[in-house]
């Protein structure tokens, strides 16, 4: 058995995690991210240790998922926006100094492709390529079984990549990267922009007249329901990242592609449009073979994830 640790800004998740990647003794609890670096350590060792206390079986490593920039290396936490109490925190010794087990650290969207490697979707590829789509994009490299994590630590940052040189900037100072086009953040801001715009559209009455309410969901429910203009803005959203997937496959040519996420569910509906559209955005004249795949963890992506560091 293994502890996968989940850090985020605002939560800290943990579950004791098998060998085959089922989870059991889930916890949750929110996360001291704007305090010392003492008090978020104590949250995360809260949350491992309501976990073991209800397991009955032994502990035999603690994997933990952290926003990064990070060092997997070293397990070093080095400048997350989102985690200020922890500045190059060695996360990976300070745990392991209370619990005397292997302790691993990783981003999130690099573990939750191991988990989806080693136990979802991705079982039984050579190589995976995994995309969370979600409030941002990120995404994992597989090979043979292994995160690929470049020079220093900081390979597969695909939700940065630009697909367009005009296109508007992104947080990370870029324009036109994927993140910034085709998010659940993204999506929503471009429904909220047509409503305003005029768009006739059912969303703005979704979501009880409120535009700021506009979400994700909203878009998806708009969708489901023959909403024109929803429609268009997923459709456009499924163009731009079938248009991104078909420049990872020319760059990587991987086995299988696995997508999750929360805004990965509202694009389902049009995985097949995006399978037809990348044969015609690729030179590889082999892409059309590369299943897309829906994950097997949802939210609980990055306690499978921090399991999986460990195996």
């Amino acid at each position: 058995m293994f502890v996968g640790v989940d850090i985020g800004g605002t939560k800290v998740a943990a579950g004791l995690v098998d060998m085959y990647g089922e989870i059991s003794t889930p916890v949750r609890l929110p996360m001291v991210s704007h305090d010392s670096a003492e008090a978020g350590l104590s949250a995360v060792l809260q949350a491992i240790a309501q976990v073991i206390s209800q397991g009955d079986a032994q502990v035999s490593g603690i994997g933990i998922c952290s926003p990064g920039p990070l060092d997997p290396a070293t397990g070093i936490i080095l400048n997350p926006p989102n985690l200020p109490c922890w500045r190059n925190f060695p996360l990976a010794e300070a745990v392991q100094k209370v619990h005397r087990v292997p302790v691993q650290v990783d981003n999130d969207a690099n573990a939750a492709a191991l988990a989806e490697a080693r136990w979802g979707a991705g079982r039984g590829y050579p190589s995976v390529f995994y995309a969370t789509i979600g409030t941002g994009i990120g995404t994992g490299i597989i090979f043979d079984g292994h995160i690929f994590h470049g020079r220093t630590g900081a390979a597969g940052e695909g939700g940065h990549v630009s697909i367009d040189y005009r296109g508007p900037l992104c947080g990370c100072g870029k324009p036109g990267c994927i993140e910034v086009l085709a998010s659940g953040t993204a999506i929503a801001k471009r429904a909220r922009q047509k409503i305003v715009a005029g768009g006739k559209s059912s969303m703005l009455g979704l979501a009880g007249g409120n535009l700021d309410a506009v979400n994700g969901e909203i878009v998806g429910e708009g969708f489901a329901a023959g909403d024109p203009l929803a429609t268009e803005i997923l459709t456009e959203a499924a163009d731009m990242i079938a248009l991104w997937l078909g420049n990872m496959i020319d760059l990587l040519d991987p086995h299988v592609i696995v997508i999750g996420g929360g805004a990965a569910a509202l694009l389902r509906p049009l995985f097949e449009h995006m399978r037809q559209r990348i044969p015609k955005l690729t030179v590889n004249p082999r892409s059309v073979e590369v299943p897309i795949v829906s994950s097997r963890y949802g939210a609980d992506s990055g306690i499978a994830g921090g399991a999986a560091l460990c195996t």
